[in-house]
């Protein structure tokens, strides 16, 4: 047996080696735009949508205008619904997309795309299998939408199904190496309703995770099975969340046993380290202060968590229940991100469904690649070169056409502007580095408000 299990291990390891591998941007990175699947009736009735909409028309309005917000309507009859909902609340529709595809409900972070870059930085769509948490609810309208985003959008799909069912709310990564997830929702084996991959050992996971999401460390949480109020089987990102890979967002010891994190997870948690061994610093978000009542004054019984936010261009969308913690948690989390304005997002009647802010969102990251050449979102034939990249004092880019009074933005790794170039002419660009400290940084290119290009800078010394 154990000369069976070597060769496995053996063989597993040496596939990677020849395999293609993938990584899945961080969440701060610069988005194209983020995705969601809107509420309809067609599953859980007319009450359930109508309950529902104000959240969504909050998410759209917040997001459009710094990104794309791609609607999945379930039909014609829905979208133009959608679109009456958005224009009586003022929200521009200059940003927005309409995809027709019916789904069996809302949670897109879970059953929808997962957008990673291959060797060449070249942006591509996983799609997982999706099983509806185990088999609780009906899948089989959600489980396609990868699939049907690649088709409509014209970008590569890599089919995972028959690999590994895996939701997108059930791992964090800090966006260097470490994947951080509960085993409960992953690989556990019992009870009936909460499996989602048979058989499968914590190896085999670790080995899939490594080649299609480009981690090298992992922080297992065991998690809990089995808790009705929680059909996700204890997903990760309602307690804890990578800011970057220096800082974890998560809850104090009691608000952690609360939520029913367990005294080892806790002490896991608390305990984890980076790629490099080092400690994550901690910032702590208080639960709501009290029980969280629905819109319709239902009191759930539970409390609310704010760490379900979701990061992006320009805003961060906080999870907000009409509790004075409110305050609180918006406050904290904006000391976090400087560059980007907290919205709070009313996620009551949402919560009483099991999800909040980032449950429901999915975000596209912008294309570029860390060869020097670029994926352009435009398809406007026009192209980048970069060198040296990275460097340590300046680069220079070449365009592949001549442009006439062009913008060049620099946002770093946080997806904060920390640069600006005006009325850029030529085809020639010089990046100084100035005061810009090593690290991760993304150039746009834009004229007359369009995006041209998008290119990924390396300042190191």
């Amino acid at each position: 047996m154990k000369t069976k299990k070597l060769i496995f291990v053996f063989t597993l390891i040496c596939n990677m080696s020849f395999a293609q591998t993938y990584t899945m941007p961080h969440e701060n990175e610069p988005h194209e735009g983020t995705w969601l699947q809107w509420p309809h009736q067609y599953e859980y009735g007319m009450a359930y949508r109508n309950s529902l909409d104000a959240t969504w028309t909050a998410m759209t309005s917040a997001l459009v205008g710094g990104e794309k917000v791609h609607i999945i309507a379930y039909n014609n009859t829905e979208k133009n619904r959608i679109i009456n909902l958005l224009n009586t609340a003022s929200v521009l529709l200059t940003n927005v997309d309409f995809f027709i595809f019916q789904t069996n409900d809302v949670w897109v972070r879970d059953n929808g795309p997962i957008f990673v870059r291959d060797g060449l930085g070249n942006i591509k769509i996983e799609d997982w299998g999706f099983n509806g948490w185990g088999g609780k609810y009906n899948s089989n309208l959600c489980d396609p939408i990868p699939s049907s985003v690649g088709t409509a959008i014209s970008m590569p799909v890599i089919n995972l199904n028959t690999i590994m069912t895996n939701e997108g709310g059930a791992i964090e990564l800090d966006g260097n190496g470490v994947l951080m997830a509960c085993k409960s929702s992953i690989i556990s084996q019992s009870p009936a309703n909460s499996i989602r991959n048979p058989g499968m050992t914590q190896l085999q996971a670790e080995t899939i995770f490594s080649q299609y999401l480009g981690v090298s460390k992992f922080i297992w949480l065991n998690g809990n099975v089995g808790d009705q109020n929680d059909v996700t089987d204890f997903h990760i990102d309602g307690f804890a969340k990578f800011m970057d890979d220096s800082i974890m967002i998560t809850m104090n010891n009691s608000d952690l046993t609360y939520w029913g994190v367990s005294a080892a997870d806790i002490s896991t948690l608390y305990n984890a380290s980076n790629i490099n061994n080092i400690p994550y610093q901690k910032v702590y978000i208080p639960l709501t202060q009290n029980t969280v009542f629905t819109t319709n004054n239902v009191d759930l019984g539970y409390k609310g968590s704010y760490v379900n936010y979701y990061v992006a261009n320009g805003v961060v969308l906080v999870p907000n229940y009409n509790d004075p913690n409110d305050a609180v948690a918006n406050a904290i989390i904006q000391g976090q991100y400087p560059g980007r304005t907290v919205i709070g997002i009313d996620v009551r009647n949402l919560y009483e469904n099991g999800g909040m802010v980032h449950c429901v969102t999915q975000q596209q990251p912008l294309a570029s690649s860390s060869t020097g050449s670029i994926e352009n979102s435009k398809d406007n034939g026009l192209s980048l070169n970069v060198f040296p990249n990275p460097f340590s004092v300046k680069t220079t880019i070449v365009s592949s056409k001549e442009l006439k009074n062009a913008n060049v933005s620099i946002f770093n790794f946080c997806g904060q502007e920390v640069g600006f170039l005006e009325n850029v002419n030529g085809k020639t660009i010089t990046i100084n580095r100035d005061k810009l400290p090593n690290g991760l940084y993304f150039i746009q290119l834009t004229q007359d408000n369009k995006l041209l290009a998008t290119e990924k800078l390396i300042i190191t010394d």
